[in-house]
């Protein structure tokens, strides 16, 4: 699954002497001398004392003991809540007395029948509760929110949760976590940081995090996106923060435009057509010119002050007429060239075939990128494909793959299910919170993540298309690593306003994106269990900060907490880390750290194992 998983003997060997005082080796200092990819991530995967790797087992559980005497730690430590990691249910999911739910369960179940497949148990209410803060506000949850959740037993517990994370009391950090998402989608991770760069990040940010403040319905939002026209630095006069989605994409007549725009909003990958019908699906070359036709009003300019032009660079997205190319607007014509060469014409034609009135090339008789705009956000298309999207986004997989790949070349795992979602969807005025809120109470969403000898089958990862009969493990992002790391340490009450935070978050994710400088836009990035990855959550910045015992750290006021014994101390790293108590197998070896180093020591060796276990990095 990733590079976390290798070599066991070396991994043990790197345990051993990570636990070791005596070898004058504490594991949060540790650095092996042998730097190969296989050393760093099996010292990672043990996570020095061996944490579950979440379905890797086939299937077994781990030990759910919480008993054991110690002088740090035991099962004696008295909580208001429990946090166990038992609990896992095999009841028929509740609808919540949503028919969309429901109609998702029914699907859900039709297809583990047609598939012979008996579904996983349900995930424990910690586990849920955890991928939910995860995938809905890309971080984790803190001990007292987790807390506040597994105390109440009311039968609709998980509904009143969603609800809450959807409404006012969470709706920054709702904000923050989709801003990012959609900065990535729309411009990637690296967009807007190059140098004279046309793209203004801060100000397509600011675009979107208005948006999700307010719950823009997604078509208001594509309609925006699509049809923006501005200067994209904040700040400037006719600032439209919109226009950084397309001001960087209009290199080569908007040929990349034109492939993102149906690639993201349509959920069409028509790229290639550009030079040939396509091999494997429908879509023909005459269809990419038409579609890119509506784009040809379009410019983009790069303004800036050279008094100051590291400061001051900018950029303005505009319509002006097409004069078409054979010089006669009032039929503004572009041709493009078969692969026989042939020369074909090509004017304004939607994917649906709808054409508009007239093929001017004025603006005062047709704005081609608004009418495209408006017939995006009117298509059947659109909310099809902004399901699947974000179905993807919380179960791992889409309907199809890849997501923004969709058409009878390649159909979906549940048509039915992608086509209800997407009418659904529409009726309910494309608010986005709706569609959140019917995946994130559905059956498959809830289930453990641990497979079983009747669903081990159901594995994308062999190629198999998911059936979703239990939840996929994956890691998180590296934006959801970054507020998590802030949210489990409590550095996040310090950090500052909304500009500066993503400041310094936007410097170290750096460290893992690397655009490739080709028309596409392409980025590489080495969060993926590598190397780098590795070293940065061994002894990375964030990662010291996160076990420093100073005062005023994270660890010193769990520490220094009269209220706490030890064991509910240990208890607290491991609901601040992975929402749940720890077994007998890992107080064991935290009252072994206890014994030979004091505390303190333990709790800092605790608490990096726990931030470099497979179990902290998985979303399961």
């Amino acid at each position: 699954m990733f590079a976390l998983f290798t070599s066991r003997a070396l991994s043990t060997r790197v345990r051993s002497l990570a636990l070791s005082r005596g070898a004058g080796l504490s594991p949060r200092r540790f650095l092996p001398a042998v730097v190969g990819a296989t050393a760093l991530a099996s010292l990672v995967a043990t996570a020095c004392w061996g944490t579950v790797a979440w379905g890797l087992d086939k299937g077994k559980k781990p030990s759910d003991e919480s008993k054991g005497n110690s002088t740090l730690a035991s099962a004696s430590g008295k909580s208001d809540v429990s946090r166990s990691s038992k609990g896992a249910s095999t009841s028929t999911a509740s609808s919540h007395n949503l028919p969309q739910v429901e109609f998702i369960n029914q699907q859900m179940r039709q297809g583990w029948a047609a598939h012979s497949l008996t579904a996983s148990a349900t995930a424990t209410d910690g586990e849920w509760c955890r991928r939910l803060f995860l995938d809905l506000l890309g971080r984790l949850p803190k001990v007292e929110e987790l807390d506040k959740f597994l105390a109440d037993k009311s039968a609709d517990r998980k509904r009143k949760l969603v609800d809450q994370l959807l409404g006012d009391d969470y709706v920054e950090d709702y904000a923050r976590n989709w801003t990012t998402i959609w900065t990535n989608t729309l411009i990637g991770r690296t967009g807007g940081t190059e140098r004279r760069t046309m793209i203004n990040r801060e100000g397509m940010q600011q675009a979107l995090r208005s948006a999700f403040q307010r719950n823009l319905t997604y078509d208001k939002l594509v309609y925006n996106l699509v049809s923006a026209q501005g200067v994209g630095r904040p700040g400037e006069k006719n600032y439209n923060g919109y226009v950084n989605y397309l001001v960087g994409n209009l290199t080569d007549n908007a040929v990349e435009g034109t492939a993102k725009s149906a690639q993201i909003f349509l959920g069409m990958q028509i790229r290639c057509t550009q030079c040939h019908n396509h091999p494997f699906n429908e879509w023909k070359q005459n269809q990419f010119w038409e579609m890119n036709a509506f784009f040809r009003q379009t410019k983009g300019k790069l303004l800036s002050d050279r008094r100051n032009r590291e400061e001051k660079v900018n950029s303005e997205l505009t319509n002006s007429d097409f004069m078409g190319e054979d010089r006669n607007p009032s039929e503004a014509v572009l041709f493009y060239e078969l692969r026989n060469g042939l020369t074909k014409a090509a004017y304004p034609v939607f994917v649906d075939g709808t054409k508009l009135s007239t093929d001017s090339g004025y603006i005062k008789d047709v704005d081609r990128r608004t009418k495209l705009a408006e017939l995006i956000i009117h298509s059947d298309y659109m909310p099809q494909a902004m399901a699947n999207r974000m179905w993807s986004h919380f179960l791992g997989y889409g309907f199809t793959k890849p997501i923004d790949d969709m058409g009878p070349h390649n159909p979906p795992t549940h048509p039915e299910l992608v086509t209800y979602l997407g009418a659904e969807f529409k009726k309910a005025s494309f608010d986005v919170k709706q569609l959140i809120r019917w995946i994130t109470l559905s059956e498959p969403y809830s289930l453990s993540s641990r497979f079983t000898e009747k669903n081990k089958t159901d594995d994308p990862t062999l190629g198999e298309k998911p059936m979703f009969s239990h939840f996929y493990l994956r890691q998180m992002r590296a934006e959801e690593l970054y507020q998590s790391l802030l949210t489990a340490t409590e550095a996040d009450k310090s950090r500052g306003g909304y500009e500066g935070h993503e400041k310094t978050k936007n410097e170290w994710l750096q460290q893992f994106s690397t655009a490739f400088g080709t028309d596409e836009g392409d980025e590489t990035t080495t969060f993926n269990g590598t190397i780098p990855q590795v070293l940065m959550m061994m002894n990375g910045e964030l990662t010291k900060n996160a076990v420093g015992a100073d005062k005023g750290t994270f660890l010193h006021s769990v520490a220094s907490n009269s209220r706490l014994n030890n064991a509910a101390k240990i208890d607290y790293l491991f609901a601040a880390g992975l929402s749940r108590t720890p077994t007998s197998m890992e107080i064991d070896r935290a009252n072994s750290l206890a014994r030979s180093q004091g505390a303190m020591g333990a709790l800092q060796d605790v608490w990096w194992a726990i931030l470099n276990s497979n179990e902290f990095i998985l979303n399961h």
